[in-house]
Order: C-alpha cells, then sequence, then structure tokens
C-alpha cells in the first residue's frame, strides 16, 4: 500500500467520523483557521472503547491466557473503576499512577480513570529509587494502583512523594496482607457498584496521559498528552485503515510503554478489533503464544528481531495465521531474512512518543532497510553544522509542527527548558539521525546520543552494532564510548552469545575489518551473561558506561592489535 493512499484513508475515516458526530463543518473552519488537522470539538480516549462497544458490544475485545472479555464487559468495568474512583473522592484533574504488568486490571483502570477525566501515569516497572521517586514529584499524582509484588520499590520513596494520598495494591489474583493504609483492587470489581457510565466527564484541554520517556540517559521526562487532542480520532482512523475487521493483534510489550498501550490497543479499539496479551517478551514461547490466540498481526521492536532469528529453526515456524506486521528499527539485514522464515511480511515505521505524532513509514513501497516515507508532513534532515542534509548526508529528523495557532505541539511536563529545546521556531528536533536516498525514502542511522568521537571521527554505534550482530556467534550486544586515554573517547561492546556458540575477540575484528572504517572498529571487547535493560528491550548503555573497562576485557593495543587505514 502506498503512503499516499493510507494517508488518504486515514483521512477519509476521520471525515466520516466527523459528520457523524456533526462536527465536520466546525472542524474545517478550525482546521482552515490553524491550517492544520484540528477537532472542534473533543474526542477522549475513553471514547474510542465506547464507540467501539457502540460497533459490537459481545465481541471479545481482550484475549489474556484464560481470560477474555467482551467490548461491553471491558466498558462495564471501567465504568465500575470510574465510579469507585469518584466514590473515594477523586476526579477531573487529578492523577492515577499505574505500575503493574500486563494483565486486564491494568486497562480496566487506565479507561476507567480516563472516563472520569483524571490523567493517567503509566509507570515502569523497573525503576527503583530516585528515577521512581522523580515521576511522583514531578506528576504529583495523587493515587497508584500498585502491583503487589512491587509495592516494596514504592515503600522506600513513598514518603518523598507528598501528592500521594492513596495505594490501591493489585492483590486481584493473589491474596496478601494490605500494607499500612492501603486497600486491595478487588473493592473497585464489586457488584455493588455501578457499571453505569459516570456522571463526570473529562474537560478538554486537561491532562489525559503522562507518558514517560525510558530514562537511559537521564531522568525520565513526562511527555504531555491532553484530553480531547487528536490522539485518539487519529488512533480510530488508523485502526480502521491497516486492520481488517476481524483483526487480532498480539503484543507481549508492557503496556507502560507507547508500543502496546497506543500504537496496538488503541489501534485494536479504533478498528474494533480484538487485543490478544502476553505477560512479557520471551523468544522462546513467543510463536506459541502468537498460535495460541490465532494472533493475526503484531509489533516488534528492532532488537526482538535477531532474538527472535536466533531462536532454533522448527518445522514449524511458518505455521500462524500472521500476515503482516509493523516493526520499528528492523535490521536491514534481517528483514528478508524474518519474512522467509516465519513466512510473514514486514511493514516498518518511525514514531516516538515525543515525536508530536509524526510518523514515517514503509507500506512495502520503499527499499527493504529503509523507514519509508513521511506521512503527511513536512520534514527535514539537518547536520551538524545547521545545514540541510544533501541525499545520502546523515543528520538530525526535525519534523514541522507549526507555529502555537496549529495546536501541535510537543510538552514535557513541568521541564518548559526540555520543551524549549525540543521544539524550536516551530521545528521538533526529533534526536534521531537518518538520511534520505535519492528517491527520498528515508534510513534510521541512530540516535543523537549514540555518537562516539573518536580520533576526531564521528561513530554511530548503532552502525557498529548493525554489523557485529551480523556475526552468526553473536546473540545480542551493545557498543558505547569508554574514555581514551588521551581525551575523546575509546568504543567498546558488550556482547551475548548464541547458546553453544563460541567468538575469540581477534576473530570479530577480523570480521569487522572491511565492514566497518578502521576507527569504527572497537578496540575493547566483552562477552556477558547479559546486558542491562529497560522492559522495552532498550540496553541501558549508562550502566554499561559506569562499569568501565573491567577486568574481563579484551584490549586490542594490549593484545597488539593495531587498527590503521
Amino acid at each position: 500500500m502506498r503512503p499516499e493512499l493510507l494517508l488518504a484513508k486515514i483521512a477519509w475515516r476521520v471525515i466520516g467520523f466527523e459528520i457523524k458526530r456533526g462536527t465536520l463543518l466546525k472542524t474545517i473552519k478550525k482546521s482552515f483557521k490553524v491550517k492544520t488537522l484540528f477537532l472542534a470539538e473533543g474526542f477522549f480516549l475513553c471514547d474510542l472503547l465506547e464507540d467501539a462497544v457502540q460497533r459490537e458490544p459481545e465481541k471479545i475485545f481482550l484475549y489474556f491466557y484464560d481470560e477474555q472479555f467482551s467490548y461491553r464487559q471491558t466498558d462495564e468495568k471501567a465504568n465500575r473503576i470510574g465510579n469507585k474512583l469518584l466514590e473515594l473522592g477523586f476526579g477531573p484533574g487529578q492523577g492515577l499512577a499505574i505500575m503493574d504488568f500486563n494483565s486486564p486490571r491494568f486497562l480496566d483502570f487506565f479507561f476507567g480513570a480516563e472516563k472520569i477525566g483524571m490523567f493517567v501515569v503509566p509507570v515502569n516497572v523497573s525503576l527503583r529509587g530516585d528515577q521512581l521517586k522523580h515521576i511522583f514529584t514531578n506528576s504529583n499524582c495523587d493515587v497508584i494502583m500498585i502491583h503487589h509484588s512491587l509495592y516494596e520499590h514504592l515503600a522506600k520513596i513513598k514518603e518523598q512523594a507528598p501528592n500521594l494520598k492513596m495505594v490501591i495494591v493489585n492483590d486481584y489474583d493473589e491474596p496478601v496482607s494490605l500494607p499500612e493504609k492501603a486497600i486491595s483492587i478487588r473493592g473497585f470489581y464489586d457488584s455493588k457498584v455501578s457499571n453505569e457510565r459516570p456522571k463526570v466527564k473529562p474537560r478538554v484541554g486537561d491532562l489525559a496521559v503522562l507518558m514517560y520517556t525510558s530514562g537511559t540517559t537521564g531522568l525520565p521526562k513526562g511527555v504531555v498528552y491532553r484530553q480531547g487532542d487528536m490522539l485518539a480520532l487519529l488512533m480510530r482512523g488508523m485502526g480502521l485503515s491497516i486492520a481488517k475487521p476481524n483483526e487480532i493483534y498480539y503484543t507481549c510489550l508492557p503496556l507502560f510503554h507507547a508500543n502496546a498501550l497506543f500504537v496496538t490497543t488503541l489501534s485494536v479499539l479504533g478498528g474494533a478489533g480484538s487485543l490478544a496479551m502476553g505477560k512479557r517478551f520471551s523468544a522462546s514461547r513467543f510463536w506459541d503464544e502468537v498460535r495460541r490466540y490465532n494472533a493475526t498481526t503484531f509489533n516488534l521492536l528492532g532488537a526482538m528481531i535477531p532474538i527472535l532469528l536466533k531462536q532454533p529453526e522448527k518445522p514449524n515456524d511458518k505455521e500462524h495465521k500472521i500476515r503482516r506486521i509493523i516493526t520499528s528499527s528492523c535490521p536491514s539485514e534481517l528483514w528478508e531474512k524474518f519474512e522467509q522464515r516465519f513466512g510473514v511480511e514486514i511493514w516498518e515505521a518511525y514514531g516516538a512518543v515525543d515525536g508530536g505524532g509524526g510518523i514515517i513509514m514503509n507500506t512495502g513501497n520503499a527499499p527493504k532497510g529503509s523507514i519509508g516515507k513521511p506521512l503527511g508532513i513536512k520534514v527535514k534532515v539537518v547536520k551538524d553544522d545547521g545545514e540541510e542534509a544533501k541525499p545520502r548526508e546523515p543528520g538530525e529528523l526535525c519534523i514541522y509542527l507549526g507555529g502555537k495557532a496549529s495546536g501541535r505541539r510537543v510538552e514535557y511536563y513541568r521541564d518548559e527548558k526540555a520543551t524549549e529545546k525540543k521544539v524550536r521556531d516551530g521545528w521538533l528536533h526529533t534526536g534521531d539521525y537518518v538520511y534520505r536516498d535519492a528517491q527520498g525514502f528515508f534510513y534510521f542511522v541512530g540516535r543523537d546520543t549514540e555518537k562516539v568521537r573518536k580520533k576526531g571521527e564521528m561513530v554511530s554505534t548503532y552502525e557498529v552494532e548493525q554489523e557485529i550482530l551480523k556475526h552468526p556467534a553473536v546473540q545480542e550486544c551493545a557498543v558505547y564510548a569508554v574514555p581514551a586515554e588521551l581525551g575523546e573517547d575509546e568504543i567498546m561492546v558488550s556482547l551475548i552469545l548464541v547458546e553453544g556458540k563460541k567468538l575469540e575477540p581477534l576473530e570479530l575484528i577480523e570480521f569487522l575489518k572491511g565492514r566497518l572504517a578502521y576507527f569504527a572498529i572497537p578496540r575493547y571487547v566483552r562477552v556477558v551473561d547479559e546486558l542491562p535493560k529497560t522492559e522495552t528491550h532498550r540496553v541501558v548503555k549508562k550502566k554499561l558506561q559506569e562499569l568501565g573497562v573491567t577486568p574481563d576485557t579484551w584490549d586490542a593495543e594490549k593484545a597488539g592489535v593495531r587498527l590503521k587505514p
């Protein structure tokens, strides 16, 4: 499908829905005035669920192992949550944090809070100490729903979160002794609590979601989504345009991440499809879960692709109902291998939680390895000297959001300095480096934070990682900078080997010669059993850099290996 056709289908779905709501003329006038698509009347995240209930009340919305819930049942549970929160004294403008693993309860509380105009803060279950404290001191959440096994981490910082008035413990599956002043989640599902739509509703412009960045290079930043903005309606249009009516989306990514919560869940609601959810990513169980749910599509992060490919081949690798998947940062050299081994078609998409809604997509119309072309957005590629890049010259991807009147913006909660740095003169600076070819197709190069300066040369650690991953003995790797003796950086790689494989560091160096410039070949090589990661499989390189050159690290210079042009 050509991007222009996909964009036209999404626009037609949006127009059709505005006609149905009787607000098309108002929206056209407002959009013409601000020179971008802008809703005259808000369409809320909870409206996505209620709209799907109107279309398919008895259709199964959620499969979660032995549990399954229809759209009607899901909506009634969300109503109960909302009514109970109101009964407890919470309401519009107040914040609910959710620190929980994937489960139906997560989504019940998410939509229950949205129905009564509260804003939701999905919290990474791996956060501890100062990073966890920062979420609460920055967001000023009033109440948290937390899994009982995670409470001990909250307890250590709770006194430093004075705005937190109530703790709701998720003991739905396993009764536990509740901490002092905490309440059980079970009371929210009591049949005595009304399952009718709460009388309180969201207010346009209020906070809807604070989605915090991963915090791999510093404290997490809260990306603001507001009630009644374009997110819900665009997800409805996207879901109806990409998915077929009986689509079953599978995700094992965590719901506190935008991929699972927005890209997958909201798209499912938009198309009134079905969501099949796993607890977490497991390479050995991945395809078994896909088959268990009869899933027809899923999203993958780029880091998951080499891990799945390096699992032992099985006779039933192609025995499933998946026809197409959407990936983010799929390694170009693995693209065709993945398609052929598992019998699927890959579409590649670029977007970011703080990307202002900008999407670049390869819908099968661009070369494999390309992220495609922009979907209805104006972009430019800017070099480090501020000049626009020519074809095949790498630079930072910038997305035009327009002036303040457009209503399109990226906002970091209570962080004006970061907000102003992100968007300058209407241009959003993504921090992602790309290049485009002569045909206008874009290619991802790496993050701005993934550049290393060695001997006056700038090296993309992303590109180095992609070459190392081509070695058949390497399962995963992380390339990062460590201090050089005479200033600037040296390059180090920590890697995990495929089970049963061996790899000498010198063998890796020889493998990389001719594949990388001499200055991009790592000086230091360390083989490890595991890499520190976030729950979304992003390597926390900061922790590796803090470890530095360890006693078990191989050093090319000490081994007498000289890397020269």
